[in-house]
C-alpha cells in the first residue's frame, strides 16, 4: 500500500525539519545532504524545494525544475529520512512530482538522474516506467518518462 503524503512548499517553518533529514548510511554517496540542495534552491535559479509530508511530520523532500531548453520536468534531490524507508514513502514523492510536474504547463516529460551504482533508485524508477536514454548528467544515468510511452 502506498502511504499517502503532502508535497509543500519549504517555508520559514519547516526547513529545519527538511535539513535535519538523514539517509541511511549506506545511501549517503548517491545523495547530498539536503541543506545543500536547499542552497541550489536558493541561490540557483532553476530547482524549486518541496517538503514531504506525513501527516503533520517531514519525512522527505525533494526539488524540481522545468528545463527551459526542451520542458521536461525534473526531479531532483528526492531524499526520505533514515527512519521512514522502505515504506513507500520514495515511491509516493515520486509518483506525487511526476503527477505534478505533467500537470505543468508546456511540460510532456519526466527527467531524473542516478547513480549508477544506486540499483535501489535504478529499480524504483524503472518500476515508474523511467527508461534510461545512455546520456549523462555528471556521472549519473539520465530516465526519461513519457506519458505517451507509458
Amino acid at each position: 500500500m502506498t502511504p499517502t503524503i503532502e508535497l509543500r512548499h519549504v517555508d520559514a517553518d519547516n526547513w529545519r525539519a527538511c535539513a535535519d533529514l538523514e539517509v541511511a548510511a549506506g545511501q549517503r554517496d548517491f545523495v547530498s545532504p539536503v541543506a545543500r540542495y536547499l542552497c541550489l534552491c536558493h541561490y540557483g535559479d532553476i530547482w524549486q524545494p518541496l517538503a514531504v509530508y506525513a501527516g503533520d511530520e517531514v519525512v522527505g523532500f525533494a526539488m524540481w525544475a522545468v528545463d527551459p531548453g526542451d520542458q521536461s520536468g525534473w526531479i531532483g534531490g528526492l531524499v526520505i529520512d533514515q527512519a521512514r524507508q522502505r515504506k513507500g514513502y520514495g515511491r509516493a514523492t515520486a509518483l506525487a512530482l511526476m503527477q505534478r510536474l505533467l500537470k505543468t504547463e508546456g511540460c510532456c516529460s519526466c527527467a531524473l538522474s542516478y547513480s549508477p551504482h544506486n540499483a535501489a533508485a535504478r529499480a524504483l524508477y524503472a518500476s515508474l516506467g523511467f527508461v534510461e536514454t545512455g546520456a549523462r548528467e555528471d556521472d549519473e544515468i539520465v530516465a526519461r518518462f513519457s506519458p505517451t510511452d507509458a
